[in-house]
């Protein structure tokens, strides 16, 4: 039974993969900025027998402190970290750099980045005095490469993630804990949508790609879950969506539609 952190799992696919561990047997430590989330997500989630396997800290992952809280929090309710997963982030609205505010683009380097790095020297401090453990840093648009209009901070952020698996991987070479990838893929959360104009022809355009190649937090998080307990090596990557999945979801396209945001009025 592994004992998990991760971060900003009060809503969105954090708090699904929260769920689903906690339906395999695994405790959780849920988190996120607001103490007010953070106590409503574990009273949520810990119905019935789960009560015992679910605890929650409040906290930043911008600020060194908060996440070593985040740390002791969970050993003090469970023992140790088996698995700590990066997964808090946020998203700006779409624009060129130049017309994003000074304040949003410091905000999305400090939680994106920053925020990464810190929660990484914090669980690789941690696992290593414990003898070893995994830490899965989620990757997003910009992770591979690719490039849009209006994301250049947020793909730059994403982007670093890559290199930032390799270079830990090598710092952490022998000290017996492991340097992972996660990939959702194209998931319908907050997070997603939240950077658009939904009035806009971009938005519209963009729907009809997300409806092709998106999925929901219910489809995506348990086959993450899945492949995020049998993984056992360093370097382990599990994505949801690959490329021949893209390739067949493009290919049914015509002959399949789907509707993931009947519930957004654009």
């Amino acid at each position: 039974m592994k004992t998990l952190v991760i971060t900003g799992s009060t809503r969105g696919i954090g708090r699904g993969l929260a769920e689903s561990f906690l339906t395999q047997g695994c405790k959780v430590v849920v988190n996120g900025r607001s103490q007010e989330a953070v106590e409503r997500a574990v009273g949520e989630l810990a119905a019935g027998s789960e009560a015992v396997r679910v605890a929650g800290c409040a906290g930043d992952v911008s600020r060194h402190e908060d996440l070593e809280a985040l740390w002791r929090c969970a050993a003090a309710a469970f023992g140790r970290v088996d698995v700590w997963i990066n997964n808090a982030g946020i998203s700006i609205h779409r624009a060129p750099l130049w017309e994003q505010p000074a304040a949003d683009l410091e905000a999305i380097v400090n939680t994106n980045l920053t925020g990464m790095l810190l929660a990484n020297k914090v669980a690789l401090a941690g696992m290593k005095a414990q003898g070893g453990g995994q830490i899965w840093n989620m990757e997003g648009f910009g992770s591979n490469g690719m490039a849009q209009p209006g994301l250049a901070a947020y793909g730059a952020t994403k982007r670093a993630v890559d290199y930032l698996n390799k270079a830990l991987r090598k710092d952490a070479a022998g000290t017996g804990v492991q340097i992972c990838a996660l990939s959702p893929g194209i998931v319908v959360t907050d997070l997603l949508v939240g950077d658009y104009d939904l009035d806009s022809e971009q938005w519209r355009q963009a729907k009809r790609m997300f409806n092709i190649l998106g999925d929901t937090v219910e489809t995506v998080a348990p086959y993450l879950v899945q492949g995020i307990l049998k993984a056992n090596r360093d370097g382990a990557r599990v994505a949801w969506l690959t490329t021949g999945k893209a390739m067949r979801r493009f290919l049914a396209a015509p002959f399949r539609k789907r509707e993931l945001f009947a519930d957004i009025p654009c």
